[in-house]
């Protein structure tokens, strides 16, 4: 109930379902209060123009994707932990499992392996039974990352957890079950680092961030300083809002964790 809770809640607090809120407020207020209802539409329009405006939006982002920047070359590990979250069940009409916006993750784990970064790669993600369903999600990923040449005999699953704190606990007794230094190159999207490498640590797992999977770069940030730029950064943006709601669940996140004593 708690996983289940945690997805529908939040939905309220996100700016499309606050908006929402915010209309039907105007709507039952339409015929009696014309004033409230005129307050909640502006409120309401105010929510997604921040939301989707791109100032906005990238320094939401950024403030939590650009914490656990490299600084130099990532060095060697016991193992790489890929968190789930990226990869699509071969659900027809796929032809093959498929990654999603997150997919990154699985394919840079992959690359980091190949690299000689670390022994064995641990794949860790279940599968939500009411959501997208099918085989647990660290098998998926143990497909495509053979497929870009990690042997079968490095791969290493944790194929129950269903979030970032299960993802910590079960990692720990697959290092610990292997007699494995808790030592770990992470892999997850940089967006949801911050609150990845408080939970492994939490758990005496000495996590060394590898992100990816960026949404602000460099080069956003230069597209600002055009006149095309600035211009396009003003108008509404769906990929903008779709970006600040993933920033601000991860804030939601860190705080609902936190109140539980998981960071």
């Amino acid at each position: 109930m708690f996983l289940f809770l945690s997805k529908l809640l939040p939905v309220f607090l996100y700016p499309l379902g606050l908006a929402c809120i915010l209309m039907i407020v105007a709507l039952v207020t339409l015929w009696k209060r014309p004033r409230w209802s005129a307050i909640a539409i502006f409120l309401a329009l105010l929510v997604l123009l921040l939301a989707s405006n791109g100032w906005v939006s990238n320094a939401v982002v950024r403030s939590l994707e650009w914490q656990n920047i490299p600084a130099a070359e990532l060095p060697q590990a016991p193992a790489i932990v890929v968190l789930g979250g990226g990869v699509l069940p071969k659900n027809p009409p796929r032809p093959w499992v498929e990654v999603a916006q997150e997919g990154d993750r699985v394919l840079y784990g992959a690359k980091l392996y190949r690299e000689g970064k670390a022994p064995t790669i641990i794949l860790s993600g279940g599968r939500i039974d009411w959501k997208n369903g099918g085989p647990s999600e660290s098998q998926d990923m143990a497909e495509i990352v053979e497929a870009m040449g990690v042997p079968k005999s490095a791969i290493l699953q944790d194929p129950t957890s269903l979030n970032t704190y299960e993802n910590a606990v079960n990692v720990k007794k697959i290092l610990d079950t292997k007699n494995i230094e808790r030592r770990v190159l992470l892999v997850t999207s940089a967006l949801h680092m911050p609150r990845s490498i408080a939970i492994f640590k939490r758990q005496g797992i000495e996590a060394i961030p590898a992100p990816t999977d960026f949404l602000v770069t460099e080069g956003n940030l230069k597209e600002q300083d055009t006149w095309q730029g600035k211009l396009l950064n003003l108008l509404p943006d769906t990929g903008r809002l779709g970006d600040t709601t993933r920033a601000l669940k991860e804030y939601i996140g860190i705080g609902i964790y936190r109140l539980r004593g998981w960071l």
